[in-house]
């Protein structure tokens, strides 16, 4: 845990001028706004005569908090598999995932975090928690799609960061920028969550230096407890749990998790898995996600697999996803629904054609749709239901 006092008195490294709600974290002092505030100054609260932003007052809320040694928090859920609902969440918890994560990934006090994840959810909320108990250098920046272009004035793209969390967004908007993959390799390690990784962006993730992992949890096992290595020579696909994490399946094949975050007690969910062993597993897809086709129990993981992979091929660059409408033969009717104006018949065609070749017969989608703009939840993730509400009025 970090105490007060550890290089109490030091200056951003450099000494650059800030821009506009950057939030640059050391070991016992904040800079916001161009304005630097040590734990102190925080833990009293005498950080809020300065005029600040939105969104850094709610950081530095936190900050208040969590340095005044609060024990509980009422943490919001994203919505993206339901209705956004409050969590309590107790300070143990919390420090228990810091840990946890900081032992997997190997990292140690003294090394340099950035945050650039949403601080009103667990995602980001966690990465302030990691700071704190791990000891981390945190430069800390608003939620945007390229957090590279909020470093711009205050460090090199290059700078030595050990640790980020990203989601694909991120990491798609970060590849494309001009020293993105640079400041990628740079890293001793980036986690990505939030969304899935689809098959053109783990492709171009392999041949990074760093490690990169793709992270498995949720607000209620407070952040993750599994961990994917993207760019590992081998066993790309399986999960493996952080230490002290115990996994079961019900009865359904959808995981239980037992965990220090989750205060020992078991946690079901409506994730399928396949156990490999004690610590490692494969991630099927979501039980609430299963469309029933003409009898026919079709997982929609696997079809967007299908379909991300001939999109790929096709250089269709698209966000999608795969759900089913009502039909009078089948029942339910496997489709594709994309964002964006529609693409040429002919393309629309070839697309579902090469998604039926990788496909057993029921599982290959029907048809196909387009929404000009997705519905998004608070965290940019997409929001299916919303999103069909749409496409059936229109």
């Amino acid at each position: 845990m970090v105490h007060t006092g550890l290089l109490h008195g030091k200056q951003v490294p450099g000494n650059k001028p800030l821009p506009p709600y950057c939030l640059i974290v050391m070991l016992d002092t904040l800079t916001i706004e161009g304005e630097s505030f040590t734990y102190d100054a925080i833990r009293s609260g005498a950080y809020a005569t300065t005029p600040l932003r939105r969104y850094a007052q709610h950081t530095l809320a936190f900050c208040h908090a969590w340095l005044n040694g609060q024990t509980q928090f009422t943490i919001h859920t994203s919505g993206s598999t339901g209705v956004p609902k409050p969590i309590q969440l107790e300070r143990t918890q919390m420090q228990q995932s810091a840990l946890m994560t900081g032992k997997a990934l190997g990292l140690a006090q003294g090394q340099r975090a950035l945050v650039c994840l949403n601080t009103q959810y667990i995602a980001g909320i966690m990465m302030l928690v990691r700071g704190f108990e791990l000891g981390l250098h945190m430069t800390i920046v608003p939620p945007s799609e390229n957090p590279l272009k909020n470093l711009k004035e205050t460090t090199s793209h290059t700078a030595p960061f050990d640790f980020v969390a990203l989601v694909p967004m991120q990491v798609q908007a970060i590849l494309q920028y001009p020293t993105g993959i640079p400041w990628l390799n740079a890293l001793q390690v980036a986690i990505i969550g939030g969304a899935p990784v689809n098959y053109a962006l783990a492709k171009a993730l392999k041949p990074l230096r760093s490690q990169v992992y793709i992270t498995y949890g949720m607000t209620e096992t407070v952040s993750h407890i599994a961990l994917r290595q993207i760019n590992a020579p081998s066993h790309a696909e399986e999960y493996k749990l952080l230490p002290g994490v115990r996994m079961r399946q019900d009865k359904r094949g959808c995981i239980e998790i037992q965990s220090p975050t989750t205060r020992h007690q078991w946690i079901t969910t409506n994730d399928l898995v396949q156990l490999i062993d004690a610590t490692h597993f494969k991630w099927l897809g979501r039980a609430d996600r299963v469309i029933n086709t003409g009898g026919v129990k079709v997982q929609v993981e696997t079809v967007e697999q299908a379909v991300d992979e001939a999109m790929n091929e096709q250089g269709i660059l698209r966000r999608f996803f795969v759900a089913s409408l009502p039909d009078h033969r089948l029942g339910e009717q496997v489709v594709v629904v994309l964002e964006g104006v529609p693409l040429p018949q002919d393309m629309q065609q070839t697309l579902l054609k090469n998604t039926t070749g990788l496909l057993k017969k029921y599982e290959a989608p029907k048809s196909m749709y387009f929404v000009a703009e997705f519905a998004e939840t608070p965290t940019a993730k997409i929001d299916r239901l919303s999103t069909l509400k749409r496409l059936r009025k229109s």
